[in-house]
């Protein structure tokens, strides 16, 4: 079985250096632009099985575009959204030191072992994403080849997860904007096949 984890395109809050969260910003003018290169680079590839979103609209509407692309319906799981960050939602990056210099010391430190107020507790977090990856994955067949959309974190602890790192430390996974990443599974163990890919967006 591959699994190809797709993040998102850009946002309007990525463009501005906003940290998103369960903020729900759209995709900017540009996303759809890559969205689309990335949705020709898997149509003139085997055929999609079956395509997965989380439902915030940066995800839903890449999935859209891709669906449309490579004559797949999208189906959307709240589950696959990112995790939540509480009080920094909506905060440029460049702000946080600023207005929370503890949060931003420990976070630096250790990001998943850092409590963020009103935000989703680590454990919660990795749980939701490895048990929707699970199910999606036991409704399919072996030669089957599931794509998923959604977000930088949520696929950085799933893979984190995957070949078993420690959790406690900073998950070394970054997912570009409209970026395509390939897992085997089936084997003894997950093989990364492809990882933060965005060659197609060079050649749009």
């Amino acid at each position: 079985m591959e699994l190809l984890l797709i993040r998102h395109g850009e946002s309007t809050w990525n463009a501005e250096g906003i940290i998103q969260g369960w903020g729900d910003p759209p995709l900017s003018e540009a996303a759809r632009a890559q969205a689309r290169s990335l949705g020709l680079r898997l149509s003139q590839q085997e055929g999609i099985t079956a395509l997965y979103s989380s439902t915030l609209q940066r995800a839903r509407e890449t999935a859209e575009i891709i669906g449309e692309l490579t004559g797949t319906s999208p189906h959307f799981d709240d589950r696959l959204r990112e995790g939540g960050i509480g009080v920094l939602t909506g905060v440029n990056v460049k702000e946080v030191e600023k207005l929370y210099p503890e949060i931003w010391r420990d976070w630096q430190e250790s990001p998943l072992q850092t409590p963020i107020p009103g935000g989703e507790d680590n454990e919660n977090f990795r749980k939701r994403v490895t048990q929707v990856m699970e199910s999606i994955l036991a409704n399919h067949e072996d030669n089957d080849q599931i794509a998923v959309v959604s977000h930088g974190g949520t696929f950085g602890i799933y893979l984190a997860h995957l070949i078993d790192l420690d959790m406690r430390k900073r998950v070394p996974f970054r997912f570009a904007n409209a970026s395509l990443s390939m897992i085997q599974l089936g084997g003894v163990r997950p093989r990364i096949a492809l990882l933060n890919d965005t060659c197609h967006l060079e050649r749009s």
